[in-house]
């Protein structure tokens, strides 16, 4: 809080109906988790944003046990345990937004009838973690239902992805082996599933630094090598954030203390921050040095370049079998510029961005390209 890194922050949902009536056929993917929301009250919240912003509504669903004492949820979850509530969750938000069945909605104004009561769904559900009574006071949906995001590298959550989402963001080291080995561990869970392989389309996120130019390039991630003690203590920041601990009070030049952390971070934040390096013996300032140093998209050993240089990354992870890319990073108008005035034109003239939207929302995009 002191800093301002991961807070405050507004709820991404409350956001959403912001960020339709900016745009026209933008998807907006808020992150939910099923922990926070009962799946009725979920269910027409989701609804609703699906009608208004014409079929553009996705959900990244998350299952953060971490998150969950926020929530009530006592004792929480373990990591797959929270997963197969997910599954429930999503099992019910479904079994709603459908409660309606076909010829329920009549909508005959000379006769005077809205909707035919026989033919909606009860839908009474009496689940390990949910249960309540339908249908939804909801109208059906014309186009389909919300897109379905999920993140996730474990087996859970892979298994998560292949039988529910229609988007998974990969995280994923970005070699050929690697992102290879993962698309077809999606595939092979969507099929366990009885899905359409290519019903799940793989985005790996990217957190690339464009630059101008290669001398551009090449010379931040020289300067990059020996970070400034201010530098370092920016990343200690930020990560402190993630980690919900604070690194900025800690001596640089000495290892973490034992048992620094509390039981909820998350083990992925620490091996961020840690990687492969012995905790006991590695430094403070070794393990920020590693966050800090930069590398070239040319050789594969950072994201460091030109517009062209990321460009054949994009269209590399398209050979090997990705969808597209997710980018994330810090929003800053040089950042929003070099994406939209270089990168764009570059991606479009090789074919890997599209010119044209399909106008029937975000679902039939995502399929059209």
């Amino acid at each position: 809080m002191r800093h301002a890194f991961g807070g405050p922050k507004h709820d991404p949902l409350l956001l959403a109906p912001y960020l339709f009536q900016a745009t026209r056929h933008l998807g907006v993917i808020p992150t939910v988790n099923p922990a926070a929301s009962l799946p009725y009250t979920a269910a027409r919240q989701f609804a609703t944003l699906q009608h208004l912003s014409g079929d553009r509504l996705g959900l990244n669903v998350v299952t953060d046990t971490g998150s969950a004492r926020h929530f009530g949820d006592a004792p929480p979850l373990g990591h797959d345990a929270a997963y197969d509530r997910a599954e429930e969750w999503l099992s019910a938000l479904r079994a709603l937004w459908h409660s309606w069945g076909d010829g329920a909605l009549v909508r005959d104004v000379a006769s005077g009838v809205y909707a035919d009561g026989t033919k909606l769904d009860a839908v009474r559900h009496r689940g390990a973690h949910f249960s309540f009574d339908g249908p939804l006071n909801a109208i059906p949906f014309e186009r389909g239902e919300p897109v379905i995001a999920s993140p996730g590298g474990s087996g859970r959550g892979l298994a998560f992805a292949g039988a529910n989402s229609d988007i998974q963001l990969a995280l994923a080291p970005l070699r050929e082996e690697s992102v290879r080995a993962y698309v077809a561990k999606i595939r092979d869970a969507a099929r366990e599933r009885g899905r359409d392989p290519g019903d799940v389309k793989i985005m790996f996120a990217v957190q690339p630094v464009i630059v101008s130019s290669v001398d551009e390039a090449d010379r931040l991630v020289a300067a990059s090598s020996a970070p400034s003690d201010e530098t370092l203590r920016t990343i200690a920041q930020r990560q402190s954030s993630d980690l919900e601990t604070d690194l900025t009070a800690l001596d640089l030049d000495a290892p973490l203390p034992a048992e620094l952390f509390a039981e909820h971070v998350s083990q992925g934040s620490l091996r961020r921050l840690t990687g492969d390096r012995d905790v006991a013996t590695t430094t403070l300032r070794v393990h920020l040095s590693a966050l800090a140093r930069l590398g070239r998209l040319s050789d594969g050993s950072g994201f460091v370049g030109t517009a062209d240089e990321f460009a054949d990354l994009v269209e590399q992870l398209g050979l090997w079998g990705g969808d597209g890319v997710l980018l994330w990073g810090d929003l800053h108008p040089v950042t929003v510029h070099r994406t939209l005035d270089d990168l764009v034109p570059i991606l479009r003239r090789r074919g890997l961005l599209r010119r044209e939207y399909t106008g029937q929302g975000l679902r039939a995009d995502l399929h059209a390209f």
